[in-house]
């Protein structure tokens, strides 16, 4: 029967057949229920399928009835099999998206029209036949290479057994997390919330069939957050994505463990209905590198462009932190320090030992400059290993701390990173140092020192190919091997190389840097293993660290395939910083703040929390990476990272964030409810000094805002509003400053050509600051040394 006749009938009541029984209002309700759905089911689905069928790939729908998590029945509704439940009405649209070939916008309504359906999730899923286990699959911040990989352990930062120890062969070792199977014959299944990721997401890239797929989707529905679950059969030959409403997971996954998730499915009642939402893009594609660098061209897509609040100059916070950082200095037997933790012991690098020094150092006070002198000397007098190595930390009675032990190698280990941070820092120091017009106060035991530790690296490397995650900083062995701990490494090599002027220790460094990207990135999709609570577990740091690398070769060799390299290697850090503002709970602390968390730093796969900024940089390399590439979306990632830093400082009114001291911050920003369902939108009421520091080093070596004066371009990172004018009376900058602070605002002006050339790491010290009052307006005219 033709549509058109069943809408005029139902609409005058009127049987088609006067002759045969009237047929009643509710059964061509129905007729033309199932005509409506059949129709789009007949449009769409074909559609669908189509879209994916070089992927071997299927649409399937689900209604799903529950006993708490426990599935009662479900109804698979597919191309073949259109049958629906009785009450229900689905609706399925597919529309391709104009402005990005091989993507397809999808909207599936479920409606149940009458009766009653109780405990229900509607599911959306994409079924792929032809799977293969090298596919490698990423979800944004929690899912690197489908995680398959060892697992060890039942909690947060597991011991690790004997046969890790001193075995160059060790494999990729991660903590309890949720993965695809490694073991032959296992089926798997990956149950997570939208609330686990930075972005709402499954991606990925088949090598043997040489496409990426991509789908983004939305956070929630009426009914909370989506489920986003992957299942693999036992043979790994069909894998399904799914979107479910709301989710439905029987374990949520902790930190490196997992409990009852105590989802619930709704009861539906008539009239009730919700629409699932997802973009899919079919791409071909010759690597993991091209899938990262298309997920991070897209990622903002679907959920739109976030919108950051600005609330808290730069240069405010900046003060908070060096009072805060300035009132902390100790002189204990041990030596003098900053505390970098809320101990008066000390950690060397990671979260901010010997970091913190930094932006003091910057303020140019005589007072500071020689506390920061005692910290160094403290340092490199009671902390480094006869190998060059450094142990990772010292008790304020000065007993060291080894690091990640286990009673049948009692020789004290140390972080690989912890070491990699201490020969950068040492070095920006130095630099610092000169730059100021203070190089006679740099001393000759801190360049032992630092040469020392250098040669280290150099040695290990030579000998074992590596650096290895864990080592012995008397002998200098590597105690545990594998992992990108070293990420940062490469970087202060080459710092190191261009001080001392050794060229044999910046072939290492571009002999690292290569095995960390061709084996870890390109082969893998991943970094990990440099954070002191984890295992071997993918993570940011690691990704940023090498980032930081890569822009430290550009920076002294010149050469642009490490800028190639770090483009791939910033999509990476991007799937780890959350790309939209989520929706926390209204009665939570971030949800009474209506704070804006786009920006905000995923820790690991096994912390599974955002943080604020990223631990312990500023970031300055993606600011380095805009300006050689004049690529928009580099800008974009350190603004976002930058303003959810700032989101998470305890400033009266905005006080949830610690209940602690004026400008300090701590690291967990949770969207999750891995730390249990009452922790979402919660902070943890204490202080971690690396969170502050990391704000203070961004409003150091990011500049407020960034004009390309030939080009007229503007970028503006700090919490000001600004505006290029140009008339007869020459280029004005027009800054506005829409918070209650008063902000000085640093400047940095030049022109394409010289954007061109590689930024030093002391150029801050040239910006111009402009002072902007709270409430205010200023012009600024370009090329003037004065407004």
């Amino acid at each position: 029967m033709a549509l058109k006749q069943l809408l005029f009938i139902y609409k005058n009541q009127k049987s088609p057949d006067p002759g045969n029984v009237m047929y009643s209002r509710k059964l061509l309700l129905l007729l033309l229920s199932l005509v409506l759905t059949a129709g789009s089911f007949a449009q769409s689905f074909p559609a669908i399928d189509k879209h994916l069928k070089s992927l071997n790939g299927q649409l399937q729908l689900r209604i799903k009835k529950y006993k708490g998590t426990e599935l009662l029945e479900e109804q698979v509704i597919t191309q073949q099999n259109p049958s629906i439940p009785k009450g229900w009405k689905l609706y399925v649209e597919a529309v391709p998206v104009k402005h990005l070939p091989g993507a397809l916008d999808i909207k599936v309504r479920f409606l149940l029209e009458e009766g009653f359906s109780p405990s229900t999730a509607v599911e959306l899923s994409f079924d792929f036949a032809g799977w293969h286990p090298q596919n490698y699959v990423m979800v944004p911040a929690i899912v690197y290479n489908g995680n398959r990989y060892r697992s060890i352990g039942n909690g947060y930062n597991p011991a690790y057994p004997a046969d890790m120890y001193y075995n160059p062969a060790v494999p990729l070792t991660i903590s309890n997390n949720p993965r695809l199977s490694v073991e032959e014959g296992k089926a798997s299944v990956v149950e997570l919330e939208t609330g686990n990721k930075a972005t709402p997401a499954f991606c990925f890239y088949s090598p043997s069939l040489q496409k990426n797929w991509i789908l983004l989707t939305d956070q929630r529905s009426v009914f909370g957050n989506h489920g986003l679950t992957i299942s693999e059969n036992a043979a790994k030959d069909q894998c399904r994505f799914s979107i479910t409403a709301p989710a439905m997971r029987k374990m949520a996954a902790g930190f490196g463990d997992f409990q009852a998730s105590g989802d619930r499915a709704p009861d539906w009642k008539a009239g009730d209905e919700l629409s699932l939402v997802c973009r899919v893009m079919v791409e071909p594609s010759s690597g993991i590198p091209g899938l990262l660098t298309s997920f991070m061209q897209y990622r903002k897509s679907f959920t739109g462009l976030n919108q950051p609040r600005n609330w808290l100059p730069m240069s405010y916070f900046s003060g908070l932190f060096t009072t805060i950082t300035s009132n902390n200095f100790r002189a204990f037997p041990v030596g003098s320090y900053y505390l970098p933790e809320n101990s008066n012991d000390f950690q060397l690098g990671w979260v901010s030992g010997m970091i913190n020094t930094y932006p003091m150092l910057a303020l140019n006070d005589e007072k500071e400059r020689n506390r920061v002198q005692q910290e160094l000397d403290f340092v490199v007098e009671k902390m480094q290993g006869t190998s060059g190595y450094f142990y990772g930390g010292i008790t304020a009675k000065g007993e060291l701390r080894p690091e990640k032990m286990n009673a049948a190698f009692p020789e004290p280990q140390a972080m690989v990173r912890k070491n990699a941070d201490a020969l950068l820092w040492l070095l920006k120091h130095f630099q610092l140092f000169r730059a100021q017009g203070h190089a006679a106060l740099i001393k000759p035991a801190w360049e032992t020192a630092a040469q020392k530790l250098a040669e280290a690296f150099s040695r290990t490397w030579k000998q074992a190919g590596e650096f290895g995650q864990y080592i012995t900083p008397e002998t200098g062995k590597i105690a545990v091997y594998n992992s990108t701990a070293g990420a940062v490494v490469p970087g202060a090599m080459a710092m190191a190389a261009s001080y001392f002027k050794r060229s044999d220790w910046l072939q290492v460094a571009r002999e690292a840097a290569q095995l960390y990207f061709e084996r870890d990135v390109v082969k893998q999709g991943l970094t990990g293993g440099d954070c002191g609570d984890i295992s071997m577990d993918a993570n940011s740091e690691s990704a940023f660290g090498l980032l930081e690398s890569l822009m430290a070769l550009y920076y002294y060799t010149k050469d642009k395939t490490w800028l190639r390299k770090a483009e791939v290697q910033a999509a990476l850090c991007a799937s780890w910083t959350i790309s939209y503002d989520p929706v926390f709970p209204a009665n939570s602390q971030i949800g009474k703040l209506g704070s804006k968390m786009a920006g905000a730093v995923w820790a690991s796969i096994q912390n599974k929390h955002a943080a604020p900024g990223i631990c312990t940089a500023s970031g300055d390399y993606l600011f380095k990476l805009f300006r050689a590439t004049g690529k928009q979306c580099y800008a974009d990632l350190i603004r976002d990272i930058q303003h959810a830093q700032a989101e998470a400082v305890n400033i009266p009114p905005h006080h949830l964030t610690t209940n602690n001291l004026p400008g300090s911050s701590m690291e967990r920003i949770q969207p999750s409810d891995a730390e249990g369902r009452g922790s979402t939108g919660n902070y943890i009421n204490t202080r971690n000094s690396w969170t502050e520091t990391n704000g203070a080093l961004m409003a150091l070596e990011l500049p407020g805002i960034y004009v390309q004066r030939d080009k007229k371009r503007l970028q503006v990172f700090d919490h000001v509003e600004a505006k290029l004018v140009d008339n007869k009376e020459g280029l004005k900058l027009v800054i506005k400053n829409p918070t209650a602070f008063d902000a000085r605002v640093a400047v940095f002006i030049e022109t394409s050509k010289e954007a061109a050339l590689p930024l030093s790491y002391t150029a801050f010290l040239h910006w111009p600051k402009i002072d902007v009052p709270a409430g205010g307006e200023l012009v600024y005219r370009i090329g003037k040394s004065q407004p």
